[in-house]
């Protein structure tokens, strides 16, 4: 199941992407009103999206939609730094120090837009770029093993853990270069889990006005999204609906000899296979006023 909220005039609506169209989900409007409440809702609520899926309601074209970030405001919006090993190898060529254990960061939710909304610099000069696998947290999860960490997946999301790589540096947690607004665009929809069979054989890329700047597989993750769900809950409980940034592969701009940070007018593409893709335009800096968003 693909699910999406999209915009019809100013009201998010809920809806389930069937190939080229979508079936919108408004008779559970009553039940589960966003999709943080559709998630929330479990193994009920799937069944209930899947019997109008499976129903003969009207649909709409999806390319006529404005899609908005899937998920409206997640309580939590957790990425982990240094987690590909391609990754650390240039963040150790950089001269970077690589931590001994999991090094998660909080993306503050105010920075989370749609899979197509322009991506505003702020009074960064050093903007990268990140392809990550997103991971939404379904059954709340506190002291999850390994073993039983996949029974906690709703399910994956495309995810640019766009980077201030400037500010980032002006604090060990890295949080507020991480989340500036729009900086958090996810989407395109979020994939059930039953549909990803496998999250750590997945090819992702990033592109960047058409040039291929990240190649990689999540099978090439330090710690694994089991790993990740059963570390992070040993400390405090994962709510429905929670949204975790899995890592980035090599082949961030900040990297790069010189350096190749955003600019405006760039087009970020970022995809995975089996999820989607979803692709940002840089913005001139609009560092005085805040930038449009859709969520």
């Amino acid at each position: 199941m693909r699910l999406i909220r999209f915009d019809d005039g100013g009201t998010p609506r809920l809806g389930a992407v069937i190939g080229d169209a979508v079936r919108p989900l408004d008779v559970l409007h009553d039940r589960y009103p966003t999709m943080l409440t559709l998630i929330a809702g479990g193994d009920a609520a799937l069944a209930a999206a899947q019997a109008v899926i499976d129903g003969d309601g009207d649909s709409l074209p999806l390319s006529t939609l404005e899609l908005l970030a899937p998920i409206e405001r997640p309580g939590k919006f957790m990425a982990i730094g240094m987690n590909y090993k391609a990754h650390v190898a240039e963040v150790k060529r950089l001269g970077g120090v690589v931590p001994e254990k999991q090094f998660w960061f909080n993306k503050q939710t105010s920075c989370i837009v749609g899979p197509y909304t322009d991506t505003d610099p702020g009074v960064s000069e050093a903007l990268d770029y990140e392809v990550e696998l997103g991971v939404v947290i379904g059954k709340p999860a506190k002291n999850v093993a390994v073993a039983d960490a996949r029974d906690h997946v709703f399910g994956y999301l495309v995810c640019n853990d766009v980077s201030a790589r400037d500010w980032q540096m002006h604090s060990p947690t890295f949080t507020v270069g991480k989340s500036f607004d729009t900086h958090g665009p996810i989407g395109p929809w979020i994939v059930t889990a039953d549909e990803i069979a496998d999250p750590h054989a997945l090819r992702l890329r990033c592109f960047v006005n058409g040039e291929l700047r990240q190649d990689g597989d999540t099978s090439g993750l330090v710690y694994n999204v089991w790993e990740q769900i059963s570390y992070l809950s040993t400390a405090f409980t994962l709510d429905s609906g929670d949204l975790l940034a899995t890592g980035t592969p090599g082949g961030v701009g900040v990297a790069m000899t010189p350096p190749q940070y955003l600019k405006a007018g760039d087009v970020v593409r970022c995809e995975i296979d089996g999820i989607g893709a979803i692709e940002n335009k840089v913005l001139a800096s609009s560092a005085d006023g805040r930038a449009r968003t859709n969520q």
